[in-house]
This record gives C-alpha cells, sequence and structure tokens, in this order.
C-alpha cells in the first residue's frame, strides 16, 4: 500500500486488580503520562483520570461488569491533560485472580504522502483489511475490519489483533504474521470464530501479506480476511453427506439403521433427532396402500440428543405413540414432503390444543426451529424422522431442510433393505419352522432329542435340517443334512430334500443307495433351476438306519461331517465313514459301512456350524465335540444342553443342528423267528406255532387275525418266491409280522374278480393290518405287516 516503512505507534497499557490497584505500567504507558513504573504501581488508577466518564467506566468495570471504551482525559505527571482513546478487558491472572488490562493508543505521525492515492482503495475493499507493523500492531484498518471488531479504526490503532479479538484464533493468526516477518512468504489459514456484534460463528479465509520497501525489507503485515461461511458450510454438508453414506446402513437391522441416522445428525445438524418408522415394519408385513390419513401409530425406533439422557424425548425407544391427525408428523406423511416450523406463539397455541405433552417439551427446552422430513422410498413410507434445534441458536433455512431431506432419503433406502430382508428371512424361517420336525416319534429302536440353534447374523436363515424316520421291522432312520445358499431359497430345498428322503425311506431303500438316488434328484433340480451349473455343492448329508433286533446301524455319507459314538462306557469316537461327494456332483457312488451299537450307546449327528466357526477349525470343533458328548448327562436332553452349553455359548455364525440318539435293543423274549421249508403243508404247522407263542406273549385278541396275516404271506412265499424263506414275529409297540424270500419280485395289490381263485391274499393282509409295505434287501425281499398294540 505504501513504498516505505510504516510509521511507529505506540501503545500504552496497563493492568489493575479487581480493587482499582495499578498492577502493570509499560513502557508506552510510561511515555504517554511520564510516570515510571516504580512511580504509579500500587497506587490507585483514579489517579490518573482527568474525571468525566472515565471515573464512570472504571465504577463498571470494578463492579465486574462488561469492557469498556471511550475517549478519555487523563493526567500527565507535569500537570497538563492528555486526551486518548482507552479500552479496558477482563483478564484472568495465572492464580486465577481477576483484574483488568487498560489499553490506549498514542497519536502517530502521519503516513507518506505517496499513501494517499492508495487510500481510497484500502478502505473501500470488499473484505476485512488490515495493516500491522512490525511489532503485530495495527495501523490502518478498513470500514469492514471496522465492523468485524466493533471499533473505529482511531481506537484499534497499536493494538494487536489478540486485543481487538480475545479468541485462539487469533493467537494463530499473529503466529502466522510473525512467520510472514521472518521468511517474507505469504500465509493462508483458515479460521472459525465469532466476531463482536454477530450471533453466530462464521468462518474465515485468513491471508497474510509482507509489505516490503523498495529495497525488500519488509515493514508490515497485510491482514486480509475474506467470510466463507457460505462455502464452509457446504462443504461441511457434502462431509457429512459422505460420512452418512459410510456410516448409515452398516447391517440390516432396522432399529441399528435407524440409529446410524441419529448419530450422524446430532450436533451437526441438529440438537435432537427422533425416528419413528411405522409400525407394519415390526411383523414384516406389505405397507400400507394409499396415502396415510387420521391419527397415525408409529414406534420410536431411535433418538439422540446433545443433552444427555435425550431428555425432549416424548416416547422411550420401542414405544408406541400416536400422533393427530393434524400434528406436524400427521401433515407431513399425508402430504408425502417435509416441513420445515420456525415455532411461534401462535403455532404453540395450535400445537399445544393437538398434543399438549409435546408442547410443553417443546416449551421446557426451548425448542425453536423444528424440521419434519417423511421417510419414503421406492413407493413405499416408512415412517418420519424429527428435527429440533434448542441449544443451536441459529434456526433452520431451506439449505439445513434440503440435507435432512438427503440423509433422511439415503436412510430410508436403507431401512426398506433392511424390510425386505426381514420380510425374506421371516418366511424362511416359518418355511423352515415348518419344515423341520415338531415332534420327534417316539420309537421302539431309540431315543432320540435334537437342537436346533439358528442364526442370528446377516447372513440370513440357513439350510440345516434334520429328520428321524420309522422304519419296517421297528427299525429307524436318522438323518441330518445342509444345503447350500442361505433364506426362502435354502428353506425350499430343505423342504425338496426332506420329502425325497422320506419318499425314498418308505421304500426301504438301503442308505447308500438312497444317496444316489437322492444326488440324481439333486443334480436334476439344479439343471432345472440353472441350465449352466456352476458346480457348486448342492448340500451335504448323512444317513444313517438303526435295527434294534441285530443292533446293526448302517450309515452313509455325502460330503458331511462324521458322526459321533459315544458308548455306554462314557467314551466318545468319531465313527470312520466313508465320506462320498456332496449331494449334486454325481461323480462317485455313496458306500455305506456297518456298525454294531451297544445297547445304551448314543449316536450323534450334526451340521458343521456346531462344530466349525471363523475362529475355531472344523478339527478343533471335533474334539471339543467328544469332549463334551462325554460328559456324564442324567438324560439325553441334558447331554444335548451340556453340548449346546459348550460349543455355541454364544449365537453361532451359521445355523447349527445336533440329533441325539440312543440305541435300544430288543431282547430274545420278544422276536420269533421261524425258517420255512418250500411246501404248503408246512403253513398248519406255522400257524399252529405262532398262535402258541402268541399266548405266550398275552396276545390272544390277535390270534385269529395273525393266523391269517401268517398264511396269506408263508403261502404266497412258498408259491411265489424263492427259499430260504423265513417268518419273524416282532412284539414291541406294534405287532411285526415279516416273511422274506429271496425273490426281488415285489407282489402288488390288486383287486380279484369274482370268479378268481386267487389275488386275494395281500388285499386281505391290507384290511387286516394297520401298515403293510415291502423292502427289498442285498439278497430277496421282506413282506411285513404291522398291528398296534394298543391297551384296549
Amino acid at each position: 500500500m505504501v513504498n516505505e516503512p510504516l510509521d511507529m505507534v505506540y501503545l500504552a497499557t496497563a493492568t489493575m486488580d479487581s480493587q482499582g490497584v495499578v498492577t502493570g505500567w509499560s513502557e508506552g504507558a510510561q511515555r504517554l503520562l511520564g510516570y515510571l513504573p516504580e512511580e504509579i504501581v500500587g497506587r490507585a488508577v483514579t489517579e490518573l483520570w482527568a474525571g468525566g466518564t472515565a471515573v464512570e467506566a472504571v465504577g463498571r468495570c470494578l463492579a465486574g461488569r462488561s469492557g469498556w471504551s471511550g475517549r478519555v482525559g487523563l493526567c500527565h505527571r507535569d500537570g497538563h491533560r492528555v486526551e486518548a482513546e482507552a479500552l479496558a478487558h477482563r483478564v484472568v491472572a495465572d492464580g486465577g485472580a481477576t483484574g483488568w488490562l487498560l489499553v490506549s493508543a498514542v497519536a502517530r505521525e502521519p503516513c507518506p504522502p505517496e499513501a494517499d492515492a492508495a487510500v481510497g482503495a484500502f478502505t473501500q475493499a470488499p473484505c476485512v483489511l488490515a495493516v500491522f507493523d512490525t511489532d503485530l500492531r495495527l495501523v490502518r484498518a478498513n470500514a469492514d475490519m471496522e465492523a468485524a471488531a466493533a471499533l473505529t479504526e482511531d481506537r484499534m490503532r497499536g493494538m494487536r489483533l489478540v486485543e481487538l479479538l480475545p479468541h485462539p484464533e487469533s493467537e494463530k493468526t499473529e503466529e502466522g504474521m510473525r512467520r510472514v516477518l521472518e521468511n517474507g512468504e505469504r500465509q493462508v489459514l483458515e479460521a472459525y470464530l465469532r466476531v463482536p456484534g454477530e450471533s453466530r460463528e462464521h468462518a474465515w479465509t485468513i491471508s497474510l501479506a509482507p509489505l516490503k520497501d523498495r529495497t525488500g525489507s519488509v515493514y508490515g503485515v497485510c491482514f486480509a480476511a475474506y467470510d466463507t461461511t457460505r462455502r464452509h458450510q457446504a462443504q461441511e454438508r457434502l462431509l457429512l453427506l459422505n460420512e452418512a453414506g459410510k456410516r448409515i446402513g452398516s447391517t440390516l437391522d432396522l432399529a441399528h439403521v435407524a440409529h446410524e441416522l441419529a448419530d450422524v445428525a446430532v450436533p451437526r445438524v441438529a440438537d435432537f433427532v427422533g425416528v419413528d418408522l411405522l409400525t407394519f415394519l415390526d411383523q414384516g408385513e406389505e405397507p400400507p396402500s394409499g396415502p396415510l390419513s387420521g391419527p397415525i401409530t408409529m414406534r420410536r425406533a431411535a433418538h439422540r440428543s446433545v443433552l444427555p439422557g435425550t431428555p425432549e424425548a416424548v416416547v422411550d425407544v420401542g414405544e408406541l405413540d400416536t400422533h393427530p391427525e393434524s400434528s406436524p408428523s400427521a401433515e407431513c406423511l399425508a402430504e408425502g414432503r417435509a416441513i420445515l416450523y420456525q415455532v411461534t406463539d401462535e403455532l404453540m397455541v395450535r400445537w399445544n390444543a393437538l398434543d399438549p405433552v409435546r408442547a410443553a417439551r417443546i416449551r421446557e427446552y426451548g425448542i425453536h426451529s423444528e424440521l419434519v422430513v417423511p421417510m419414503r422410498t421406492r413407493g413405499v413410507t416408512l415412517g418420519v424422522v424429527f428435527f429440533a434445534r434448542h441449544r443451536t441458536p441459529v434456526p433452520f433455512d431451506e439449505d439445513d431442510l434440503l440435507l435432512a431431506e438427503e440423509i433422511t432419503a439415503r436412510t430410508a433406502v436403507c431401512v426398506d433393505n433392511a424390510r425386505r430382508y426381514q420380510r425374506e428371512r421371516m418366511t424362511a424361517r416359518a418355511l423352515q419352522r415348518h419344515l423341520l420336525p415338531r415332534r420327534l416319534p417316539d420309537l421302539a429302536a431309540m431315543e432320540v432329542t435334537s437342537r436346533y440353534v439358528p442364526s442370528e447374523t446377516w447372513a440370513g436363515v440357513g439350510g440345516d435340517w434334520f429328520d428321524v424316520i420309522p422304519l419296517s421291522g421297528a427299525r429307524a432312520a436318522v438323518v441330518v443334512g445342509d444345503t447350500a445358499g442361505r433364506g426362502v431359497e435354502a428353506s425350499a430345498a430343505v423342504g425338496r430334500l426332506r420329502s425325497a428322503i422320506r419318499t425314498l425311506a418308505d421304500i426301504d431303500l438301503p442308505p447308500g443307495e438312497l444317496l444316489t438316488h437322492l444326488d440324481d434328484l439333486v443334480t436334476r433340480l439344479a439343471a432345472e433351476d440353472d441350465p449352466e451349473p456352476s458346480g457348486a455343492t448342492g448340500a451335504t448329508c448323512l444317513y444313517a438306519v438303526y435295527d434294534p433286533v441285530s443292533r446293526h446301524c448302517t450309515l452313509a455319507s455325502a460330503g458331511h461331517p462324521p458322526p459321533v459314538v459315544v458308548t455306554p462306557a462314557g467314551s466318545a469316537d468319531i465313527l470312520d465313514v466313508s465320506n462320498g461327494p456332496p449331494l449334486g456332483l454325481g461323480t462317485l457312488p455313496f458306500e455305506a459301512v456297518e456298525t454294531e451299537l451297544s445297547e445304551g450307546s448314543v449316536l450323534a449327528l450334526y451340521t458343521d456350524g456346531l462344530v466349525e466357526s471363523f475362529y475355531r477349525a472344523i478339527d478343533e470343533g471335533l474334539e471339543a465335540l467328544c469332549e463334551a458328548l462325554a460328559q456324564p448327562a442324567p438324560s439325553l436332553d441334558a447331554l444335548g444342553d451340556t453340548v449346546l452349553h459348550t460349543l455355541l455359548p454364544d449365537r453361532p455364525e451359521d445355523d447349527a443342528a445336533l440329533l441325539l440318539a440312543r440305541a435300544r435293543a430288543l431282547g430274545p423274549d420278544q422276536v420269533a423267528t421261524w425258517e420255512i421249508p418250500p411246501e404248503p403243508a408246512v403253513v398248519s404247522r406255522i400257524r399252529r406255532e405262532v398262535t402258541a407263542r402268541l399266548m405266550d406273549w398275552g396276545l390272544e385278541k390277535l390270534v385269529l387275525t395273525t393266523e391269517l396275516v401268517v398264511s396269506e404271506l408263508v403261502t404266497n412265499a412258498i408259491r411265489y418266491g424263492r427259499p430260504p424263506i423265513r417268518l419273524r414275529l416282532i412284539r414291541d409297540r406294534a405287532l411285526i409280522c415279516e416273511v422274506s424270500d429271496f425273490s426281488s419280485t415285489a407282489p402288488h395289490l390288486r383287486r380279484a374278480r369274482a370268479l378268481d381263485e386267487g389275488g386275494r391274499g395281500l388285499f386281505l393282509v391290507a384290511q387286516l393290518a394297520q401298515r403293510w409295505g415291502t423292502r427289498l434287501e442285498v439278497q430277496g425281499k421282506t413282506i411285513w405287516a404291522e398291528q398296534d398294540l394298543s391297551e384296549d
């Protein structure tokens, strides 16, 4: 601005304590009034005033009121009067004592004549502009600087920035000025502070430039500050939206998403935020059709406040709240648009009539501005979000409304995703509940109990399943499996597999052959669902059949973890089962293995979710499973609880199923066997021996029907079968009659014509028995019939 160094400006400063006694005296004060420090320190400051308003100003300072500035008359040491501009600031000493700093600028010499041409441009510059000398004291200030500091140029002259605007940002700016004086390079700083006369803080971009003479020596600093509040606010909004995109929607939990919105918006957008969701979201129902009208009931999903405990909230999180028809929230949802309210007396009268409780909270906490934003996406209304300000003095404006709408819109997409996921999860869970056995059958072959623990992770319902199937001859089949995928598709796959296994088990296929047929089915279904299969695993499965007469257990596995056998002595060992490929690959056959189970042994079948997790390898899980199964337990149910408590203390990452089966055995007194010669004459003898055995068992009421069943089955075996032929009676909860031969030709039930001499045998058996059927053996077949042994 000028070509020569700035003229020196002296600053006179003094300090006094709360009693008005001078405690400090600067060199500038000595030059102004002529007193040495030792002559004035300790004396009352009022001795220096030449009367007038200065005395009143000192009185106000000592009374603890705010600072003061004005023109004062002072007494020089030699007795003449000195007129000066003075400024008083309250200060706190290091020890905590309160005092006052008095500042006065001494008259300076005029600026060089060549600077006059630049004065007009300097004073009218469209920014805050000032010039500071090498002591960082103000020499020049334009009109905007006067407005920012709320002081005239004459009053500011000779003062430092920290004295004009006591604030940490001023201290940082002075540090930048010192760097400019040291290295002669420009500095650009960012500051955020409230200047005198403003109701809120502003963002400032401060440029500091060195002032140099013709020789290049720095003789001052040019200070220029630009109000960049709107640009700063725009940047803050963009940063907030970016943060909202990252933080909101991290999970598929409705409540968590609502809390994420509240956490993002407080305090950067509002002092209080409440998120209310429509109640149809709780049950996973479809959204209501048409516009919303009338009183609307919503559930508080989340809220947050700058005040501890969120005292502004009318309801707690999780509680229902009904909003009257003409309330802001109801109007917002009915019109489908956001509404900005500045709280006025007229509005308070209206709201007090509609909702006195909410109106009382508004008055109690001084809420002066409110935004009500509907949460909508994909044509679905999900709820409403409240934004309120009471500690922030600045009311909401249109930019704040746009920001709130954008944050709410992003949240609405996440809430709707969570709603869709929750609905699919509830559908899959309901489907799974119907597909899994609701009640395990009461079997003669084994005592069974099961445990199923669904995963609560975002991945959704898994495809773990199990089943217990009664078979002919008092035998039983146990099966456990795990399908690929999650959700409704996995549950549907479980339904297909469980139905197929029950159908195949009903025709008494051996375990290895059953898995082969099941593998073909999975392969065909996969080809129908996806014409270009990717080769992904369809499912794993373990199928076992136990015979309580022979105590033999036959097992076959399709890529499933091996079972564990717990002996009556309490040792738990992994059973060596030939593990075939998972279902759906169709590459290798399934080999069955046979083992003998002692009476009281426990066979444990499970899915991989029980033994394997992100934090535990499957080998470690199998070892832990064996240790848990080896623990003494008073019952099979107690043993199942022990296993879950040991291996799954918390919710698993994956669904987990456990099936425990304790083997029973039928004694010799419950089974009778006859080898039948292939001679028709032997039928009458066999009939008599069967009658005698029934009498021994106390089954006199079943003699007639059993004789007819035995006669028909044995006669058919002699006539159409191949020896050897065997008859077996099993007495347990039912009387089972079995006739076996080496012919693989299965009989067919048909209706005999009136003149036919034969063809009525199986028809009679079907009428006399509650159940009957045929099963194929390794060699030949067995025809069986059951009669219930009811108490009456």
